[in-house]
């Protein structure tokens, strides 16, 4: 068999397992996975190792916060630096302003992601005003393939408990997956409030006022209402150890309930924060950084399954008046822009730090960095495998090459992790069988990355859950649920 390509002589590593073998593509796709394969091109991956492109399932690309601010990287430095990070595909989201259709924000998206990414990407839509018209239009939206929707339970964004049940609701019906920032609003501005007023304005006050407790309270609070609705949830950027071991509970009695991290909580701390001036302002993001006695409650839970994905949540916001500062620079905590940048940090963090230093295996990390998001945002198996049939989106590592952190390829002017020790680098990342990155050249034009339809998420290992209050069997017949 000919092939357009083929990588040889690397090892192989999927979620399961680790071999030596070549890598034969035709098409876009992997046609033949064997040994002493010949195609048109080569790649020699000899000492390499050969995953499947990893997927970046939760960062901010040409989206306004909710100050109104624009983010630093559009869909081509987004899609570059993702990809410099051993990315093939992302999954930013599409944020849906207040009285704007579904339709207007998917089309304002579409003209920012089209022309410009290099690799393939898909929306996750955030809804902010889920109106009767809003909810009416989602069926549309699972048939063109965005089957994840984000929520706020913070934030003037934020949407009610009703109005969080209807979501998961029409989610549930048609097979989508309900995102969820959770933190309890009223505890957050009671607190900054208490801080502010009395003179505690400087960036590091950030932290205190966004106390571990009420992301605890709300975690609790979202997983029961994913369990009346017995719909699928993912509780994203999840900061406490009381979090994390809320997921992990939740996951033991078989909701449909799913945990992500990120890198900042596994390698900064609310320290970082109290720095000279106005500096601290880099590492402001929410959930707020915490300590190290979280950092390793994290990674247990990470090695023990809690966690599907480890995410990046890539909110880039220069230290300018462009960003950070659009607000200016005398102002108190609540007025400096959310969010850090890490697209391109966030798998080398994970690969050096987990496992480089034995906290997780070659296959976990592939999990967590590509397979499980493809399973969970309905990719797989066309995306985040090496499998016969599925797009040739393939990252090759060295997993010996050391570099100190510093600049990266987003619009950035500062890296959160710059000064870190990174052992293990992509050299080569693939996008359906194309070279984006080839030796650390960037090799794809703006436009190249095409539009992911997706499924249903995989939901195999839950049982979901079936209260009596909602079972026709123990509830005098009342089907509550359609």
């Amino acid at each position: 068999m000919q092939h357009d390509l083929v990588i040889k002589g690397g090892t192989l590593a999927t979620a399961s397992e680790t071999f030596s073998a070549d890598i034969g593509i035709r098409d876009g796709k992997i046609a033949t996975l064997g040994h002493d394969l010949s195609g048109e091109d080569v790649i020699d991956a000899t000492g390499k190792l050969v995953m499947p492109g990893g997927i970046e399932a939760h960062c901010h690309i040409a989206q306004e916060s909710g100050m109104g601010l624009m983010t630093s990287d559009d869909y081509e430095s987004g899609s570059i630096s993702a990809a410099f990070g051993g990315n093939s595909c992302f999954v930013p989201f599409a944020a849906q302003k207040p009285g704007q259709s579904v339709a207007d924000t998917l089309a304002t998206y579409d003209g920012r992601a089209a022309p410009k990414s290099v690799i393939d990407y898909s929306y996750h839509l955030i809804l902010t005003d889920p109106n009767p018209s809003v909810l009416d239009e989602l069926p549309g939206v699972f048939d063109r393939g965005i089957t994840s929707f984000k929520v706020f339970m913070t934030y003037a964004t934020r949407v009610s408990d009703a109005q969080f049940l209807d979501i998961l609701t029409v989610a549930r019906r048609h097979g989508g997956l309900t995102m969820v920032h959770a933190e309890n609003h009223d505890m957050l501005t009671w607190m900054a409030s208490a801080l502010a007023d009395n003179g505690y304005t400087e960036p590091k006050y950030h932290a205190p006022a966004r106390p571990g407790l009420a992301e605890e309270e709300a975690i609790n609070r979202a997983i029961s209402l994913s369990k009346l609705t017995n719909a699928p949830l993912m509780i994203v950027h999840v900061s406490t150890p009381k979090g994390a071991e809320l997921v992990a509970q939740a996951r033991a009695d078989g909701a449909y309930v799913f945990g992500e991290t990120c890198p900042q909580y596994l390698f900064l701390t609310k320290h970082d924060l109290d720095r000279p001036g106005m500096e601290g302002a880099k590492y402001i993001c929410s959930p707020p950084l915490r300590d190290t006695h979280t950092q390793e409650v994290l990674w247990r839970h990470i090695a023990r399954g809690t966690f599907s994905v480890v995410s990046s949540d890539h909110a880039p916001f220069r230290l300018d008046d462009t960003g950070k500062f659009s607000n200016g620079r005398d102002v108190d905590f609540r007025k400096i822009a959310n969010g850090m940048p890490g697209i391109e940090m966030r798998l080398p963090m994970m690969f050096s730090e987990g496992v480089v230093k034995g906290r997780i295996n070659l296959n976990q990390f592939v999990a967590l960095s590509s397979t499980n998001a493809a399973r969970l945002y309905g990719m797989h198996p066309t995306k985040g495998t090496l499998a016969i049939g599925a797009d040739a989106d393939i990252a090759i590592w060295d997993p010996t090459e050391t570099r100190i952190a510093g600049d990266m390829h987003d619009a950035m002017d500062y890296n959160p992790f710059e000064g870190m020790e990174v052992t293990g680098w992509p050299v080569t990342v693939l996008t359906r069988g194309r070279r984006v990155v080839d030796q650390g050249e960037l090799v794809a034009k703006p436009g190249d990355g095409g539009f992911v339809k997706r499924g249903r998420s995989d939901l195999s290992g839950l049982t979901g859950t079936r209260l009596p209050e909602t079972d026709p069997a123990t509830n005098f017949g009342a089907e509550i649920l359609r």
